[in-house]
């Protein structure tokens, strides 16, 4: 952030509970199923994880985090006021008046792209100036219209819909149902928004739209402007523009890319880790869940492994992704992250198969750093 310390988001959370034999319309609401356990069995041990003896220990998660990776000593706070969804990740921009843009996206199909605008501008000296500045401000979800146009719906209490007689007895309803309130106020349903990323050169914000096989299929929303493919097994990145204002309540929006061979470039399937370095290229790391299943070995579209890519998403003509890195099998590539003066790039390899990174030990995660041999830019 701004501000100096880092926010990381809690995902995939449903999966750690145990769920009632017959879950609430709340709790369905979130993914729980009747009959469907979770994958830890921790409620085995720890009773709090057993939604059946604490059925409110589930909204404690689900939250962006902040940190302060200088500080050791610092405890991480749980941002409340940014809302409560599968959190992919966060990107922090800084609004014309100096104000804090946190925009946000949940990985689930469905689900919702977001901003939060702080009520007050970013202090000088760091985090420890800027202790609660996510504390207070306006939480929003994306509405993205076929005109090419969209706006923000601010999900606060006593607005619109958001009221006591909805079932949202305050802000703190609000945002423990994040979900339920955007379902309300009539926000676009996305096609599992993962990772958000800000332009500094352009100003433009951009979303990763990984996947979503579901759109279109029996009892479940069609195709629309945003998500225009029902249904869409490689996914698409999205970009959207305020003009000169990141806290402007309408922007308009385009798409920058389709997954799986339509766009000009190197094909690519499940967009998710996103960044761009300083120059304006934007990154992209991909987890997609199998190979495309309808290429020949060896052809264009054959992708058995996840990979990253490079791309200048204002080039004219439109963005043409090029291969940068192929990954090593089972992987999800992540974290994508390039230094200030584009010499060293980082990125994550999650979960990879057996063999990797040596071929005798057991599978591990790691951080990967590239540099060119004559210390020049990467990525000309």
């Amino acid at each position: 952030t701004p501000g100096g310390p880092s926010v990381p988001g809690e995902e995939n959370i449903r999966g750690y509970f145990e769920p009632p034999a017959e879950p609430d319309a709340h709790q369905r609401r979130w993914g729980l199923k009747a009959g469907q356990g979770n994958w830890t069995r921790w409620h085995l041990h720890d009773e709090r994880f057993d939604l059946r003896r604490h059925p409110n220990e589930f909204h404690r998660f689900g939250w962006v985090v902040e940190i302060d990776p200088h500080d050791p000593a610092a405890t991480p706070v749980k941002r409340t006021a940014l809302g409560r969804a599968v959190h992919e990740g966060a990107a922090v921009g800084v609004a014309k008046d100096g104000r804090a843009v946190v925009f946000m996206g949940e990985d689930a199909r469905f689900e919702y792209i977001y901003r939060f605008v702080s009520r007050d501008p970013i202090r000088p000296g760091g985090a420890a100036a800027n202790r609660d500045l996510l504390d207070h401000g306006t939480l929003a979800v994306a509405r993205f219209d076929a005109d090419g146009r969209g706006r923000w719906l601010p999900l606060v209490h006593g607005l619109g819909p958001l009221t006591d007689d909805n079932g949202f007895a305050d802000q703190g309803e609000v945002v423990v149902r994040t979900r339920e309130a955007s379902d309300r106020l009539g926000g676009t349903k996305m096609d599992r928004p993962e990772w958000t990323a800000g332009g500094a050169r352009s100003g433009a914000v951009y979303g990763t739209l990984t996947n979503n096989p579901a759109r279109g299929q029996p009892g479940q929303p069609g195709a629309d402007a945003a998500n225009p493919r029902a249904p869409n097994p490689t996914g698409h990145i999205l970009r959207w523009r305020h003009g000169d204002d990141l806290a402007a309540d309408g922007f308009a929006w385009d798409i920058v890319a389709f997954g799986g061979g339509d766009t000009p470039g190197d094909a690519f399937s499940g967009p998710d880790g996103l960044t761009l370095d300083s120059r304006g290229l934007m990154w992209i790391a991909t987890d997609a869940a199998a190979p495309l299943t309808d290429a020949e070995p060896g052809s264009r579209l054959w992708l058995p492994r996840n990979q990253l890519l490079a791309c200048d998403p204002d080039a004219p003509g439109g963005a043409q992704p090029r291969r940068f890195m192929v990954a090593p099998p089972g992987c999800e590539v992540t974290g994508p992250v390039m230094t200030p003066d584009c010499r060293t790039l980082f990125v994550n390899i999650q979960h990879p198969d057996p063999g990797w990174p040596t071929p005798d030990g057991p599978p591990r995660s790691a951080t990967v750093v590239i540099t060119r041999e004559d210390g020049g830019v990467v990525g000309t």
